[in-house]
């Protein structure tokens, strides 16, 4: 049959690129680590320093996970080809729509896993740490930092991912003005890396009587949720601590003693807060974790033109510095002015739909990551 002889086609082209993946992989070395961690957690004393060995377990699940997906791939292969000959044998059309399921289905996990190739930089696997931040624009700057918290939000939970508030401040009338919050999952900043920097909307302003076309810009800062102790020194002179009341739109996350703190690294202006945990001691810890992640990536940067970037403030959150624009009227389009993506499903993109955004990033990034560019969508 016509379909049949056409999804062979589909799966055979997959041959070499399966072939390409598991050498990738590099499977016969994460075999080895796989049952080098198995005996370590055999091994008495493994649970005295609870803080590795949760690391090592995480890194055996993530092992094991990677490994059983590609047997998994390897044995749809097999399967989908024999499948073929099958309906192909006994002229049964009705075994057309089980066999397109299952290429569909393969495909879809096949370029997952191919992706997950492209995480390989040092903090990719660790939770991630978000910063929204409105622009200039008052009430509307900040009702488009509610909008993109949704955005974000909402893709956690697509992919089974939990989030955690860490520090939350109100706008004056409406939205937004900054939320700091945690995305707790396998890969996670990994993912949201390819979404730091400045995002720009262009709607009709609900705010606005003369119902005008409004431009609004949001940064956003991304950072790995490291466990261990970043090493870098820090001189307790250079920092101002400030402890304030907890405030916000209440809930669970929101408590209101006044355990909240902010740090500023007064030589470099780095500013971190957090108001989420349990305790000022708590909230403490969590400021100076993201405020040694901070400092580090600024003793990595080259030049003086990263600064702001890895300081985690934009020098403008305004036009010409941004990543994304999201554009709602008089047409509906989201574009990446680096890697070119663009999709006309705008509300797609604004319900969690982010994932051909990042992996294009990623995409873009293994290959150099030189800015596409154009014109961005008016």
């Amino acid at each position: 049959m016509v379909e049949l002889d056409q999804m062979k086609i589909e799966i055979l082209g997959f041959k070499d690129s399966l072939k390409e993946l598991g050498e990738s992989l590099d499977l016969d070395n994460k075999s080895r680590r796989i049952e080098e961690l198995e005996r370590e957690m055999e091994a008495p004393g493994f649970w005295d320093v609870p803080e590795k060995a949760n690391a090592k377990m995480k890194e055996l699940k993530n092992m094991k996970d990677t490994a059983d997906g590609y047997r998994k791939l390897a044995t749809q292969f097999d399967d989908i080809l024999t499948l073929i000959e099958l309906g192909n044998e006994e002229n049964d059309e009705s075994m057309v729509a089980e066999i397109r399921a299952e290429l569909d289905e393969f495909t879809e996990e096949f370029e997952e896993l191919r992706l997950a190739t492209l995480l390989s930089e040092e903090y990719d696997s660790c939770n991630a740490i978000l910063e929204l931040n409105a622009g200039a624009g008052g009430t509307e700057s900040c009702d488009w930092c509610s909008m993109l918290y949704r955005m974000y939000t909402r893709w956690a939970e697509r992919k089974g991912f939990t989030i955690e508030v860490l520090n939350y401040l109100e706008g004056d009338e409406a939205g937004i003005k900054s939320v700091a919050f945690q995305v707790n999952g396998t890969n996670a900043y990994g993912y949201l890396r390819s979404e730091k920097g400045v995002h720009r909307l262009v709607r009709i302003s609900p705010f606005n009587a003369q119902a005008k076309r409004q431009t609004s810009f949001v940064s956003l800062d991304v950072m790995p949720d490291i466990e261990e102790d970043v090493d870098i020194d820090i001189d307790e002179k250079d920092l101002r601590i400030d402890t304030y009341r907890s405030s916000g739109a209440g809930g669970q996350h929101i408590n209101k003693t006044s355990s909240a703190i902010r740090i500023t690294h007064i030589p470099t202006g780095v500013v971190v807060t957090c108001q989420n945990e349990r305790s000022q001691f708590q909230n403490n810890d969590k400021a100076m974790q993201m405020l040694r992640f901070k400092l580090l990536e600024l003793k990595k940067a080259a030049n003086a033109e990263k600064l702001s970037d890895i300081r985690g403030e934009v020098s403008q959150i305004a036009w010409g510095n941004q990543i994304r624009s999201y554009v709602l009227q008089p047409y509906t389009m989201v574009k990446d002015r680096r890697t070119g993506v663009e999709t006309a499903d705008a509300g797609g993109v604004l319900d969690g739909k982010l994932d051909p955004f990042m992996t294009g990033y990623l995409k873009w990034k293994s290959t150099g990551g030189a800015e596409v560019g154009g014109d961005d969508p008016e």
